[in-house]
């Protein structure tokens, strides 16, 4: 792809699409709700597997982790892609278009990183606009005309302007302890913890399995939580903010096709990230789907695209 001007486009003053101050006080409770289910699950798993000593195992560990999960969570999430930075002089048109909009929405040009992947897609990371990253894979890059990578960029620093990026890495770091902590419950539990008969043992490996069933779809209903609503107001925002919902709109159907060919599953504890889906899954997957409906996305999109004039309160309409 080469570098092309950007389009002189009118755009109406930033802060339509759900980034005001109430979405960040939620996102902000959200974030402590999180974190304070995570020393609650971690403090639980450490008394089943060892008593009172496990439990003061497990309170040193979360402080560690709730620790890693502000600071770190970023880079995590990033490592566990196998995300390298891209420098400026392999793609300066890229860093002049992140920088540009970065530039119009009044933050921090945030580091750019690419995954070494064909599956077209993107996502945000970081605590806050100081510290933040956006994640591309070669494959988005590829498929993407100038107008529609440029809605998807910024689409994620929406993600960063509305401080949806620590919420969304705290919350894939959580998914995965969750999944962890299952595991190492059901498969050490019983042999940790000593009973007093047979029966008793039956009793506590049978609530094993059944945690451990049952993580699997509290990570996922915790992904759902994080998720759905914060991708309509990072479409509303990123729309407004590149001044084309049609060309975000464009890029949501690329991208949905591209991840139904080339379904990408690598860390799956990290997909609410993205910006589609990576995983593929048939109808009965798509109602525990972390995102929601791109033909509902593309609807709202093009509904925006079609008001005339285009002005904060018409826009945001089609939102409510």
């Amino acid at each position: 792809m080469r570098a092309g001007e950007m389009r002189n486009t009118s755009l109406p003053p930033m802060g339509t699409g759900g980034g005001g101050w109430g979405h960040r006080l939620g996102n902000a409770l959200k974030t402590t709700v999180l974190l304070a289910g995570l020393t609650a699950l971690l403090l639980v798993v450490g008394e089943r597997l060892g008593g009172p000593q496990g439990l003061v195992v497990a309170g040193f560990f979360v402080v560690v982790m709730n620790f890693v999960s502000y600071w770190f969570s970023d880079r995590i999430a990033l490592a566990m892609h196998g995300a390298q930075p891209l420098e400026y002089a392999e793609a300066p048109w890229l860093h002049a278009m992140v920088e540009r909009l970065a530039a119009r929405a009044g933050m921090p040009k945030p580091a750019i990183y690419l995954l070494p992947t064909r599956t077209p897609n993107a996502f945000a990371t970081g605590r806050n606009p100081e510290h933040a990253a956006v994640a591309v894979t070669a494959g988005l890059m590829d498929i993407l005309d100038q107008r529609e990578l440029e809605g998807v960029l910024a689409h994620e620093l929406a993600h960063v302007k509305n401080r949806d990026t620590l919420i969304g890495t705290v919350a894939a770091t959580l998914a995965g302890v969750i999944s962890y902590a299952a595991q190492m419950l059901f498969f050490f539990g019983g042999s940790l913890l000593s009973r007093d008969d047979d029966e008793d043992g039956l009793a506590h490996t049978l609530g094993n399995l059944g945690v451990l069933l049952v993580a699997p779809i509290a990570a996922t209903l915790l992904q759902l939580a994080v998720s759905r609503s914060r991708e309509y107001g990072a479409d509303a925002t990123g729309a407004q903010l590149s001044g084309d919902p049609d060309a975000l709109a464009d890029a949501l159907l690329k991208l949905e096709r591209g991840a139904e060919l080339m379904p990408y599953d690598r860390a799956p504890a990290t997909s609410h990230l993205f910006i589609v889906n990576p995983l593929s899954g048939g109808a009965i997957m798509g109602l525990f789907s972390t995102h929601p409906p791109i033909p509902e996305r593309v609807r709202r999109l093009r509904e925006m695209s079609a008001l005339t004039p285009r002005s904060p309160r018409a826009w945001r309409s089609v939102w409510a």
